[in-house]
């Protein structure tokens, strides 16, 4: 995907690759007052440096897209074909996003096509293993990464009234029948943040960081995860503000830690802490007030 004409989103030269700079390999240079030789200063480190370039990452999400469009249009083809026949194929995907164990089953099945698609370009084109090069690196302190999640989510909700926060979105919607609020909420602390994750702070992340810097490639890899959300949430520029704040959050995490698991676990934290207030304050998802869920499921 890289050519000489578009270089910027190419990988660097990795150690035992080229010279860090045009002296290096030339031996020592003496000093400007004729003193013992010094070395040539070594060029700056990247602030990342991943194996695969921004053209990678660019078509995966390519990809990702035709296949959340191609699986869009299939469920919304088999529901009509079956259960609604004098709808509009239109109005037979409004009901299939309407019907949460649709949404998970077909959550599941684009997670998995991603997975392999995201696996095989980086252990199949680059010959390197997937999770240390997306630097999952497991954290000691899972719980207080947890808890800076959970953190999180109670001062957003301070921000949020505020804010013109939507009262009433389709997000809200799928949480209307305990068991469907239930199979959600464990979709939103497993792989819902899992998915994101990799994606967005293991592979986006890395390329823009190495090209921008640090706080660009936090900046710029949130605002794609804001964006992704806004549907679920009728396109309020609120909820995706909010959103885009903890996506700066988690790229924060990232960055400092070095560990895509760090920003995962303070992604589940905030996805927990809002479904354990839910569950409390609905008696299990039995009477569901209208805003209660925010932004839930990031």
């Amino acid at each position: 995907m890289a050519s000489p004409e578009n270089p910027q989103f190419d990988p660097q030269p990795h150690a035992g690759g080229e010279p860090a700079s045009p002296f290096q390999g030339q031996g020592p240079f003496l000093a400007p007052d004729g003193g013992l030789p010094v070395s040539a200063p070594a060029a700056p480190q990247p602030v990342e440096d991943p194996v695969w370039s921004g053209w990678d990452v660019l078509l995966i999400a390519f990809l990702i897209f035709v296949l959340v469009s191609v699986l869009q249009f299939a469920s919304a083809k088999i529901a009509q074909m079956l259960w609604y026949p004098r709808m509009t194929l239109y109005q037979a995907a409004q009901q299939v996003e309407k019907r949460p164990i649709l949404l998970i089953i077909s959550q599941i099945v684009i997670y998995i096509p991603v997975a392999l698609l995201m696996i095989a370009m980086v252990e199949g084109k680059y010959h390197v293993p997937f999770w240390r090069a997306v630097r999952w690196n497991w954290p000691r302190s899972a719980w207080k990464l947890l808890a800076l999640g959970g953190v999180l989510l109670l001062t957003l909700s301070v921000f949020e009234s505020l804010l013109p926060m939507p009262k009433d979105t389709p997000f809200e919607h799928l949480f209307d029948r305990p068991l469907d609020a239930y199979l959600l909420a464990a979709l939103a602390i497993t792989l819902g943040p899992l998915m994101e994750e990799l994606f967005f702070r293991g592979l986006l992340y890395p390329v823009l960081a190495r090209r921008l810097g640090l706080a660009w490639g936090v900046l710029l890899s949130a605002l794609p995860f804001a964006l992704l959300h806004l549907p679920q949430y009728g396109y309020a520029w609120a909820a995706g503000l909010v959103i885009f704040v903890v996506g700066i959050v988690c790229g924060l995490v990232r960055a400092k830690t070095h560990s895509v698991g760090s920003s995962f676990l303070v992604h589940v934290g905030y996805n927990g802490m809002q479904m354990v207030i839910a569950i409390a304050f609905t008696r299990g998802f039995t009477h569901m007030p209208k805003g209660l869920l925010g932004c839930f499921g990031n």
